[in-house]
């Protein structure tokens, strides 16, 4: 069912030698530019009139508008069961307490005197937010996407999700309530590659963004790699990933139930487990069986996951290995299930996010922690964050100096001019002092 890497008995390779002994899912987002480039350019032309058809080609379900009535939004929450309203209230509440204290401050630095460089934030003017719509519903990504870019202080947050043939072409009901128990009033049903170009280029009922944030597909991802440059992205989100830094210490059904809870995701979810202790790899293996049978989403998620070349269980032969590993493969989501997991973790460089110990699952992540799920994938954690109030918030720089401040750098900045060979750069502060480097 799960494929095994057994990388003992030899030193490690270094950097992306050792990285290229990984599982990883095959994710061909070059390859898939080519199939969105005609969408988005349909919908640059045509605006809603080509939202409009692609959702019907690639949704099933014709509309007659891609804004969403305001009176949907106002009844899909009277009508969400009480149950998931307290849920997602609570995910909103605790998302808030740890994005709130991710604000950045105006901070004035006196070089000299006289002159100073002031950085202050300014959040990005307007922001499209995407939120999946395929095999599953995802209202807490609608949490996490819109909790940040509010707390960062965005003035103009708009939504995009596929339209859903069961729902009269609106979004699921339930991501339109989570967008009303955020305030979220403008809302798209829109999806895939048509989404992206939508928020690039504006539409007649939508108007463009500056950013757009959240996970999709490969075409998403397409789509993003595509129009970057026209809009700020946050990432091209890959298959979700879990990775379990695991001892003897574990207990085989966490382990387990960790590795299927991510593999129900999606055919190309990857679940991988790295341990030094082959009795835990047996026992996990053992305990696959049971628990994938009493689940859903079997054969059409979880088997095809967990047997893909995405997943696999690494042995290793101890834990300074097993950290260079989870290390190389910068996984999404890591969990720590080791002694001493708190420590192990803080030796961790790489990885979207760390869950530390039996109690902190990935799954706590995805909805309650307080944590964001929107999360770099494919190793991009070795270079890159998840989402925060920090991707909607861009630095600004402030260079206030008097003529005295000026006039004892000046002869520095002539110097650095003329050896890059630009003396028009020197020369502009030259001619505040009657062309000439004024005496020191």
């Amino acid at each position: 069912m799960i494929s095994r890497i057994d990388l003992r008995g030899t030193a490690l390779p270094e950097g992306g030698a050792l990285r290229d002994l990984l599982p990883r899912a095959e994710f061909d987002v070059e390859a898939a530019l080519e199939t969105v480039r005609p969408i988005c350019e349909d919908v640059r032309h045509r605006g809603s009139a080509a939202v409009i058809e692609w959702g019907e080609k690639f949704d099933g379900v014709r509309i007659d508008s891609i804004r969403v009535p305001a009176a949907a939004i106002a009844e899909a929450v009277e009508g969400l069961d009480p149950a998931v309203r307290a849920a997602l209230e609570e995910s909103i509440r605790r998302a808030r307490l740890v994005h709130r204290e991710q604000r950045r401050t105006t901070h004035t630095t006196q070089v000299v005197p006289g002159g100073t460089v002031t950085e202050k934030w300014v959040p990005v003017e307007r922001v499209g937010l995407y939120v999946p719509g395929g095999r599953s519903v995802y209202p807490s990504s609608v949490v996490m996407n819109v909790v940040p870019a509010q707390e960062a202080g965005v003035e103009g947050i708009a939504v995009a999700s596929p339209p859903q043939k069961d729902f009269g072409g609106l979004p699921h009901p339930t991501i339109l309530a989570a967008c009303a128990l955020l305030g979220v009033d403008e809302v798209y049903a829109a999806g895939g590659a048509q989404a992206i170009a939508m928020f690039a280029y504006g539409t007649a009922e939508c108007r463009p963004v500056d950013l757009v944030t959240g996970p999709g597909n490969i075409y998403v991802a397409a789509a993003k790699r595509l129009l970057k440059g026209r809009i700020g992205i946050d990432a091209e989100a890959g298959p979700t990933e879990i990775a379990i830094l695991a001892d003897s210490t574990a207990d085989p059904v966490h382990v387990a139930a960790d590795l299927i809870s991510q593999a129900e995701h999606d055919p190309m979810a990857a679940a991988v487990l790295v341990t030094d202790s082959a009795e835990l790899a047996a026992a996990t293996e053992a305990e696959l069986k049971p628990q994938i049978a009493a689940t859903k989403h079997v054969t059409d998620r979880i088997e095809p996951a967990l047997a893909g070349r995405q997943s696999a269980i690494v042995l290793v032969d101890d834990l300074e290995d097993g950290l260079k590993v989870v290390d190389a493969y910068a996984a999404e989501h890591l969990e720590i299930q080791t002694a001493d997991a708190a420590a192990v973790a803080d030796r961790v460089r790489n990885a979207g996010a760390i869950f530390v110990g039996p109690w902190s699952p990935v799954s706590l992540g995805d909805y309650c922690a307080g944590s964001n799920h929107v999360l770099p994938t494919g190793g991009c954690a070795c270079h890159s964050s998840g989402l925060s109030v920090q991707s909607f918030l861009r630095g600004i720089h402030i260079v206030d100096y008097t003529r005295d401040a000026l006039a004892e750098v000046t002869h520095h900045v002539v110097t650095l001019a003329e050896a890059e060979d630009l003396p028009a750069h020197g020369a502009a502060l030259k001619a505040r002092f009657g062309g000439e480097v004024p005496q020191r």
